[in-house]
């Protein structure tokens, strides 16, 4: 695969490209680093009006301790008997569980959908939308069948762990299959166009991290309708602290804990960590974590400065008046741009506290052009913070997160997020040299037929 390299400083339009000698990933975080990647050809092998709150994850318990789930083993215990003793195999998880699980999160995204429908109205463009987006599914369902049967009936993902008091305050634990010492701890925020956000959307993200020895906690927060923006952003910092206080009961080691959000979970996880920041270094606020406690900050085709895109979102269909309403107003389109909160004198004494951040995106992107990333790595560069960007030519919003993914095989940008994960576990990386390669979940003549039509 060959790879482009800029290094500099970063521009405030891109530079044309000039090829350089092929170089590998490189794990230190560089303040003026940019690296284009031009992927090669693949193989065939290879939506403020907020409804009411309801508690739709009733299949699982209401209370302030994590669920734990037993898995099955040859323990067993002694019940008296009209014969003296017997033996009888410790409860298993019991399969009508498994499908009432199943059940209330289906009706919970079911529900959502169409309470948001209800609010948007049905237009040309919309039903436009949701057929390519129906097509799209159809296309991907062999990999999202498969992941779905892990994400139900293994007993490494503990799901709908309890994080808050909040409806939705959920996340899900994916743990490798052999936790012989501390493991390394990714914190996810999925994306959804805070109106379709959802944990289960990490679950491919979260398999595969596992395979590497990886603990992934992919958080759940409430969505418009149910929320706006200031209720994501301190659902996700609540679910970022309790993963820090409590991730050692699951096998996590603390002192290495990750943050990675993805679209909007990238916008609402960076306003997360800034917010965070600004805390700590005020005097007498109370603080549950520290951005101390995070190694490092990855950013996947996030979006970081909402003034300048309100107007292309609503050209795509999240129509101004909507994605206001989200936002808590016009108003408040700065205070949740951290792209322009960064560059504000006030602040800088937070700056430093900021973890090392790594920014991905994808030249192709149009449902966040890949300039939302550029420019916040040149704010961050001039305000002092230690940034990488990497772009990936030819690479669209969900490419990098699903069809490469669901591809198998070799993946940079997997391969440098882990390579960064297990910067300084020599164990690790050895093991993954010698890691089978990704096994592929969909043909490529239906990824390729997904590309062309996703709505995305």
């Amino acid at each position: 695969m060959e790879k482009y390299l800029i290094r500099g400083m970063i521009p405030s339009q891109t530079p044309p490209l000039k090829s350089s000698k092929r170089s590998s990933h490189s794990v230190p975080c560089n303040n003026n680093l940019i690296r284009f990647i031009r992927p090669a050809m693949p193989t065939l092998t290879d939506r403020r009006r907020v409804s009411p709150d309801i508690d739709l994850d009733s299949a699982e318990p209401l209370n302030s301790e994590p669920e734990i789930d037993t898995a099955p083993t040859n323990k067993t215990r002694r019940l008296a008997g009209k014969n003296g003793l017997r033996h009888r195999p410790t409860r298993q998880r019991s399969l009508t569980r498994d499908i009432g699980h199943v059940a209330a999160e289906t009706y919970l995204v079911t529900s959502l959908t169409f309470t948001l429908l209800q609010y948007l109205g049905i237009g040309y463009r919309w039903i436009k939308q949701l057929l390519a987006l129906g097509c799209y599914a159809m296309l991907l369902m062999p990999g999202f069948l498969q992941v779905a049967y892990y994400y139900y009936f293994t007993s490494k993902v503990k799901r709908s762990i309890v994080y808050g008091d909040q409806p939705r305050n959920r996340l899900d634990l994916y743990l490798p299959a052999d936790i012989d010492k501390p493991k390394p701890v990714l914190i996810f925020v999925t994306g959804g166009a805070w109106i379709i956000g959802y944990k289960a959307w990490g679950s491919l993200l979260g398999l595969q991290l596992a395979e590497r020895d990886i603990i992934v906690a992919c958080i759940d927060y409430r969505n418009f309708p149910q929320g706006t923006i200031s209720d994501m952003v301190n659902d996700a910092s609540q679910g970022i602290s309790f993963v820090i206080n409590n991730i050692t009961n699951y096998g996590g080691d603390p002192n290495r804990i990750y943050l990675m959000g993805q679209s909007a979970g990238a916008h609402i996880s960076s306003c997360a960590l800034l917010d965070q920041a600004i805390k700590e270094v005020g005097k007498g606020n109370k603080v549950s974590w520290s951005i101390s406690q995070l190694k490092a900050y990855f950013g996947l085709s996030g979006g970081y400065n909402l003034l300048e895109l309100v107007d292309h979102f609503h050209n795509r269909g999240l129509y101004r008046s909507i994605f206001l309403s989200i936002m808590e107003g016009e108003e408040s389109l700065k205070i949740f741009s951290p792209e322009i909160k960064i560059q504000d004198p006030c602040i800088k004494e937070s700056i430093p506290l900021l973890p090392p951040i790594y920014l991905y995106h994808g030249t192709a992107d149009y449902s966040i052009p890949s300039v939302a990333s550029e420019r916040f790595a040149e704010a961050l560069k001039k305000a002092g913070a230690s940034v990488e960007l990497i772009l990936y030519d030819g690479k669209t919003h969900t490419d990098l997160f699903l069809q490469d993914p669901l591809r198998g095989g070799k993946d940079d940008l997997f391969d440098h997020v882990v390579s960064v994960i297990h910067s300084n576990d020599k164990d690790a990386v050895a093991k993954g040299t010698t890691a089978a390669p990704r096994r592929r979940f969909v043909p490529e003549i239906l990824l390729q037929m997904a590309r062309k039509i996703s709505p995305f």
